[in-house]
């Protein structure tokens, strides 16, 4: 395995909370693990499950209170033009660039809207339709999901 990816596992390591990590590339295997000192120990979270036996049953008021929280999100107009895989969204091509799509701007079918790093690949995100961008709903850089939406068009 080449050192520079070595490197580069180390260094992912430290600037992540992950304790170890093991890689195999064919029959090469690399494991990479932090040593804690004695007082940087990771630590250890313990939940305790609540003791339904022990509180009175009072169901109408959680049932009340989720109705005003859905009514709460915003509606936006339109169909929701959502990510086709999980990655890092990016709103332009570079960082010194404008973005493809911006709120009420009209967009035809195929037109860029996006683009989705998977990989170290980067995926131009198509319209699907023509239409009107109603709302935009991921920030530049932010890890998406699949079927997660992008954006709203009208």
């Amino acid at each position: 395995m080449d050192i520079r990816k070595v490197k580069k596992l180390i260094e992912l390591l430290e600037e992540s909370n992950v304790a170890e990590i093991e890689i195999k590339e064919g029959e090469e295997t690399v494991r990479i693990s932090r040593n804690y000192p004695q007082n940087m120990q990771p630590q250890q979270y313990y939940v305790q499950q609540p003791n339904y036996a022990q509180q009175p049953m009072h169901m109408a008021a959680p049932a009340a209170a989720a109705a005003p929280a859905e009514a709460a999100k915003p509606a936006h107009k339109g169909e929701a033009i959502k990510s086709p895989m999980v990655g890092t969204f990016y709103r332009s091509p570079s960082p010194s660039s404008p973005a493809f799509v911006s709120v009420g701007q009209t967009i035809k079918a195929t037109d860029v809207i996006g683009i989705i790093e998977a990989m170290k690949m980067m995926n131009q995100i198509e319209a699907d339709r023509a239409g009107t961008v109603t709302a935009i709903h991921v920030t530049d850089g932010e890890p998406v999901e699949f079927d997660q939406p992008l954006i709203t068009i009208a």
